[in-house]
This record gives C-alpha cells, structure tokens and sequence, in this order.
C-alpha cells in the first residue's frame, strides 16, 4: 500500500519538520542558556548550555515523525469506532486543568498538565478528536444537517461547550482554530450557510464582551489597534513590535542563517509564538516565500486527499485537518505581521512544542492513510456537494 500514499504530503511534511528544527537549532540560542543558567543556580544542571530547546525539540521531532508513519498504516476508518472515545477523553483532560494539582500555568494561560518532565497542552489534542468525533457525527446526521433543530442547534451546542473549556484557560487563537474547522467541516458536510452566518454573528455578540472583560486580551487589542502609540510600543505592544523589527530587518534576502539579532532577549517567545518574525530576519522575503508555498502545497494536497476520499467520513476527517493547519498557519503568520491581535498560537511543524508536533504530525498520518485509500475515478455518492476554489469539488 506504500506506493498509494501522497508522496508529495509525505515529502513536505517532513521537509518543514526539519526545517523547523533546523530553525530551532538558530533561533532558541539565547533561550536555551536563560533557561539552562536557571537550573545551574537551581543545582539541576552543573554548566548551562545553548542547546536546552533543541534538544528537547528534537525527541518531539522524532517521536511525532514515528507516530506520523505509524499511523499512516492504520486503516482510517477505525477512528470512526474510536472518535467518541478519543473526544471524550480529550475534553476530560480540558477539564482536569481546573483542578488544584493537575493544571500548570504559563503567563496569562492555564493551558498545561505537568506529568513528571513532560507537559501536555490538551487543547491541541482536543482538535484532532473534535475533527475525528464531528466527522462521524455530521456523517450520521447527513439528511439532517440543512435543519435549525435537528443539524445547526446541536452542532452549535457540541461546539459551544468544546470552545468554552478552551476559553476559559484562556486560550483564544486554539478557540479560533477550532471554530474554523468546527465551521469550516459543517459548511463541507452541506450545512445551511444562513445558520452559519446568523450562529456567527449572534456568537461574537455575546462572546466578544466577555473575552474583552479580561484585562490582558482588552490590552492586546489595544496594542492592534493602536500599535505606533509611544505609550504601548514599549509595554504591552512590545512583542508587536520586535516582531515588525525582526522581519522588517530581512528584507529581501535575509540576514543570514544564525544571524538574528532580535532572537538575543528582543524577541518574546522566539522558538515558539514568534518564530515566523525570526525566520524572516534570518531568511528574508524571498526564501519565506519558500516556505509558504511549502504550507500551501501541504494544505492543497490535504483537500486533495478528501476529495478523493472513498467515503463521506474521510472526506470530512481529511477537510478538518487541511483546514487546521490553513487556518493555524494563517493566524501565527497574521500574528506575526500585525495583522491580528496577539493570540499566542505556534506555526505548525516548525515552532517549538511537544504537545503541537504530537497532534499534528498524528494528523497527518490519519490524513496519509486516507490518501493512501483514494479513488481517483468518479463515484457518485449521496453527499452535499461544495465546491472550493482552486482545489475542485467535494462531493
């Protein structure tokens, strides 16, 4: 079955993983020895180092590749039988980091569970089983979908109380990526675009005041609208700020690779949030034009994939992934360029992170099984058909 799978998806895929950690290996320097000159004077470590974060990033690599392969020869359709299991378990761990003992905080976030040495980040895991769990149950409601009571008002209730965990950490760019691909899978599934519409616009009315009543997120969005205000570059706009710097500075062809300034203390979170701004000073306009093609072949042979899918549950699991990681892509680049709020997401496969490398990767091997099962010739089947530009029909 090897010879069936998207190579292309394949080749690209690991191609970006180790480009990212090849990134990892320049930008985390400074990072690396902060936090290794932290355990030396914590006893932990005798001498601090450069490489704490690339190594670390590394076994992620590795182990998420060999979960990636390994489940690239599992049959997708036994996710079908394991979907609700897989959705509950994962909206069980949302739950568990409210509890004393078991949730970490990072910064603003509640958003870990610490288990010995390693941290996992449950909402990155709750994408890929909310993808698996809603194609099986907008396949089963399929007559149904178009209808307000019995498609749009469960769907909006299911997606409701998934956000409201994620929310509540706070977590907004992991809401805004669920609720693309929560969105995005029951529009393909033949939802009613009014619902959808309508659900969106009476969702933001209520939602958005009570995510502006914290103080944090009401700053971030004052840093957006107002980002040249004196009073804010240097404060809560900071990393806005150094981020515009550190791409501005490559300009078209780059510092040079390992030759970022901005990743010396200027530039917050630079192997993770920021990560995009610290490639485009070391590589520049044209060789990030590189890598967003890479992203985009990657996202196009995905939908790819679910347009040949031989059946309506992979044609949806293959849609829900393509559209993660779009739409994950999109908003840490938009992030990066000020073209949104900060919102605190990583660039999928390249920036640092166990619990992102994981589920991606894990995705990707569901979405290489299915490949690996398409059928490149017609068939009619009974589905809802929508047709997507630039990538055809998903019928």
């Amino acid at each position: 079955m090897f010879h069936k799978y998207d190579t292309l998806l394949l080749g690209v895929t690991i191609g970006l993983t180790l480009f990212g950690l090849a990134m990892i290996a320049s930008v985390s320097v400074y990072e690396s020895f902060q936090i290794t000159t932290q355990h030396v004077n914590q006893g932990i470590l005798d001498v601090p180092n450069n490489s704490f974060y690339l190594i670390r990033n590394f076994w992620h690599v590795i182990t998420g590749l060999g979960i990636m392969l390994f489940l690239a020869t599992i049959p997708y359709r036994l996710w079908e039988k394991l979907a609700l299991p897989c959705f509950l378990i994962s909206l069980g761990l949302l739950v568990s980091l409210f509890i004393p003992g078991i949730g970490a905080d990072y910064g603003t976030a509640r958003s870990w569970i610490s288990v010995g040495p390693i941290s996992l980040q449950p909402s990155e895991f709750t994408k890929l089983t909310l993808i698996l769990y809603l194609a099986v149950w907008l396949q089963k409601r399929e007559q149904l979908i178009q209808t307000l009571e019995q498609g749009f008002f469960p769907f909006a209730i299911l997606l409701s109380i998934t956000t409201l965990l994620v929310a509540m950490q706070p977590d907004i760019g992991s809401v805004l990526v669920i609720v693309s691909i929560a969105v995005t899978m029951f529009f393909i599934a033949g939802g009613n675009i009014v619902h959808i519409v309508v659900g969106a616009a009476v969702s933001a009315s209520i939602s958005l005041p009570l995510i502006l009543s914290k103080a944090y997120i009401r700053a971030r969005f004052l840093a957006f609208i107002r980002p040249d205000d004196p009073s804010i570059i240097e404060t809560i706009g900071f990393q806005i700020n150094q981020a515009l710097i550190s791409i501005g500075s490559g300009r078209f062809f780059g510092q040079g690779y390992g030759k970022s300034i901005q990743k010396f203390g200027y530039l917050p979170e630079v192997q993770s949030d920021t990560i995009f701004a610290a490639m485009g000073e070391e590589l520049g306009f044209i060789r990030m034009l590189i890598i967003l093609a890479l992203f985009s072949t990657l996202v196009i042979r995905g939908f790819k994939a679910a347009v040949h899918a031989p059946d309506r549950f992979g044609l949806l699991v293959a849609a829900g992934i393509s559209t993660w990681i779009g739409f994950q892509t999109v908003i840490n680049i938009s992030v990066n360029l000020a073209l949104m709020p900060l919102t605190g997401i990583t660039l999928p496969l390249i920036s640092y992170g166990g619990s992102s490398h994981w589920s991606i990767l894990a995705a990707i091997g569901i979405l290489l099984n299915i490949s690996a099962h398409s059928v490149h010739s017609t068939i009619r089947r009974k589905k809802t058909t929508r047709i997507i530009p630039g990538i055809g029909r998903l019928s």
